[in-house]
Parts: C-alpha cells; structure tokens; sequence
C-alpha cells in the first residue's frame, strides 16, 4: 500500500480534471432540470466509458509509451486527427475553464472585474506550472480532491436535510424526448471527461515514471481511484441539483457562467448564506483543479503529437503559455460567442467518442486481457456508435 500510494498521480489528476465543467455544470444541470431521472445514464455512461480510459493505462505501462506514440504507430493520419481535435478543444475549453472559474471567484471577490479575474487565475495557473510542471501539479490535485470530495459529501447532507419537495402542481419535464437529446449529447460527451482525456493521462503517466517506478498494477490502481471518484462525484452534483433546483419556478440558466452562479444563489436563499459560500468554495475548487490540467494536459498533448509528427522538438513551456494566450484572447473578443463554442466543442467531443473508443481498443485488443473487458468494450462501443448515429440522424433529418 505504501508503494502504491507514492504512485498516485495521474488518476487523481485525471479526477481533478473531470469535475470541472461535466460534474459541476452538465451534471447538476441534469438534476436541477430533471431531478433524479438522469441518475441511471449518469453512471451508465460514466461505466461504459471506463474500458477505453483503463486501454490508455494498460498501453503506456505495457509499451513504455504514451498512446500519441500508439496512434502513430497505426497511422499518421490517426494521430493528424487526433491533434486537430485537441487544438480545437485546447483553446475553446481553455478559454470556457478560465471564465467560469473567474466567475465563481466574483462570489468571494465581488470588487473585482471578471477579466481581471481571469486574468488573476491564469496567472497563478502559469506560476504552479511553470514552476514545477507535472511534479506541483501532482500534489496540488491530490489536496484538492480530498478537500473536493469532503466538501462535496458535506453539501450533499446538509442539502437532503433541508430538502423541500417540489410543488404539487409540479409537472415533472421528462428528459426522454428529442428535444432534450443535444442536452444529452453534450453531457455525455463530457462525462466524466473528453476522449482525449486518455491520451493526456497517459502522457501523465509517462511523467510519473519519470519520477518513480509505476508497475502495470499500481498504475491501474490509480486509475480505478481516480476514475471511480469521479463517477461518484458525479452522482453527487446530480443529487445537489435535484436537492436544491428541481420543481423550482425559477428557470433554469442553461449557460455554464450564469448557471454556476444561479446554483449558488440558489443555495444561499434556500439553505442560508454560509451554504452558499460552502457551495462556492466547492465550485472554485472544482474549476481551479480543472484549469490547471486542462492548461497542462491540452498543452503536453500537443507537444508531443507535433513532435511526433515533425520530429522536432517544441518546449512544453511554450505551448503552455501559447495555449494560455489564445484562450485569454477568446475570452477578450469572442466572449459572446464562447457559449456556442463550448456546445460545439462537447458535442464534437461526442461525436469523435466512438472512433477514439475503438482505437484505444486495437491498441491493446491482442494483449491477454480478461473476457469480461473485451466484452465491456464491446457494449460500449455498441452504446456509444447507436446514440452518435440517433443523435446525426436528429441533427441531419429532423
């Protein structure tokens, strides 16, 4: 155990990356317009997921490689795909991850501007990094997911005791009608974290071999810590939606921005003012973890696929700082079209799901794994192929 625990790391980071815009907004969102009829594809979608993130473990640790070098291997054109997909969802989700955690941070710095805020955190998101790359992000999501996870219990028990049913006129909206499926769509797209979350994680892990000896069955105990703790968080956040928003006559912010801090708000007036700060700290907690691995993650991910394509070697420091300019410049001028920008880059995140799956998959399909993940795989390439097609078939015919 104690040689296990020196090998945590990018599981954990991976956490921190995943309660960020999927747990706290797309999940919350789920319960506060749905109630607790979401709960079951939350986790549905979060299990069959799962095999393809482990693929990205089970790879890098058999291979002594990250799977940048696995989709190249396959072809080129694998990993040319796969890099204009992240340099799409570097800046745009760069940019989406700064803002939402700049508003959050208005609730304990109300003074303060929202671009000023923004660029307060992208300033001590570049001090963490640049200072001590992978080794001080490391610890830092590891205290932040504990504190994360505590609080999170904590606001869940303090929301079910003060609970209050929904009217009895309430009629209940039912999320299973098409008109809800691009709500759906871009949930689980993101749910617990993009595809390309795995690439990035095992580049992580490849970083944490550097620093220690991570043996296959450590790496995939970290992984299952770190994957499973996002699935209950997001669990949790649905059930604080439906604790505290569901059967409300106010609207519902559909908005990430706007509806964080409705959320908020709503805690403040419903349970007191010091919940709502407690939710908020809770909030800022999520995204600051987020910012931080999206801002390494998205950037590590690049270097390495243009070095891999070009053969020549890009700083990594270069590329944070780049990818941290093109996300502040959107937030500068193009603010009023990030919303539809975020949309498009989840449902894309979406769409691209299943094709990334299944090259996950043929990466390690010839090793000796055990039957029951090739038939989960097999399930959740199925899940995964038959809601892109029902979701393409909306979009094109109806």
């Amino acid at each position: 155990m104690a040689t296990r625990l020196t090998t945590l790391g990018p599981g954990i980071i991976l956490a921190a990356a995943a309660v960020g815009a999927s747990h706290l907004v797309a999940a919350t969102q789920a319960g506060a317009l749905f109630g607790w009829q979401l709960l079951g594809l939350v986790a549905f979608v979060n299990i069959l997921k799962y095999p393809f993130f482990r693929f990205g473990v089970t790879y890098t640790l058999t291979h002594n490689e990250s799977l940048v070098s696995g989709y190249y291997r396959k072809h080129k054109l694998y990993l040319g795909a796969f890099t204009l997909l992240n340099l799409i969802a570097a800046v745009v989700n760069t940019a989406g991850v700064l803002l939402l955690t700049a508003s959050l941070l208005q609730i304990f710095l109300p003074k303060l501007s929202l671009t000023l805020l923004c660029w307060l955190v992208l300033l001590i998101c570049l001090l963490v990094l640049l200072a001590g790359q992978y080794r001080t992000l490391d610890r830092i999501s590891k205290w932040i997911m504990v504190s994360l996870s505590m609080a999170t219990v904590i606001a869940v028990i303090v929301a079910w005791q003060n609970y209050t049913p929904p009217p009895a006129d309430f009629v209940a909206p039912s999320p299973w009608r098409l008109s809800a499926l691009a709500f759906l769509v871009a949930m689980m797209g993101w749910m617990p974290v993009p595809i390309e979350l795995s690439v990035i994680n095992s580049l992580w892990l490849r970083s944490k071999q550097k620093l220690t000896q991570v043996t296959l069955r450590d790496g995939i105990f970290d992984f299952n810590l770190g994957y499973w703790t996002t699935v209950i968080l997001a669990l949790l956040f649905l059930a604080l939606g439906a604790l505290v928003q569901y059967g409300s006559p106010q609207p519902i912010e559909m908005a990430g921005m706007k509806f964080a801090d409705q959320f908020v708000a709503m805690y403040r007036a419903t349970i007191g003012e010091w919940a709502g700060y407690l939710v908020g700290a809770i909030a800022v907690l999520c995204m600051f973890g987020t910012t931080l691995a999206v801002l390494d993650g998205y950037a590590r991910t690049l270097a390495e696929s243009f070095h891999t394509l070009t053969k020549r070697q890009y700083p990594l420091s270069g590329w944070v700082i780049g990818q941290a300019v093109a996300g502040m410049l959107v937030i500068l001028y193009f603010q009023s079209a990030l919303g539809p920008m975020l949309s498009f880059a989840m449902t894309l995140a979406f769409l691209t799901t299943p094709f990334f799956a299944w090259l996950n998959y043929t990466l390690v399909r010839e090793q000796k794994l055990a039957t029951g993940l090739h038939l989960w795989a097999g399930l959740g390439l199925l899940y995964l192929c038959s809601f892109t097609l029902l979701y393409l078939y909306w979009l094109l015919f109806l």
